[in-house]
């Protein structure tokens, strides 16, 4: 299951996640106000999630019902 980023992200991206994933399936898309994880890309090794300071990101199976959208987003963003 890959990992998910939802919307404590949005205007803060800290980007901590980015400097610890081992194959750099995080992005910083132009002109989007939160960071996404390429989930083809993404190998649910879970080192982003204890790094985010903010607490936006969740494998796919554990997204919290109120920001399910946010799995199909992220995915959207690479298709």
């Amino acid at each position: 299951m890959p990992f998910v980023i939802t919307s404590p992200c949005i205007d803060v991206k800290d980007k901590a996640c980015v400097g610890v994933c081992p194959v750099d399936c995080i992005y910083e898309l132009d002109n989007e106000p939160q960071l996404y994880i390429n989930p083809d890309e993404c190998i649910e090794c879970g080192a982003c999630e204890p790094v985010c300071p903010v607490k936006a990101i969740f494998p796919d199976a554990e997204v919290p019902a109120d920001q399910q959208q946010f799995i199909e987003l992220n995915a959207s963003k690479f298709r």
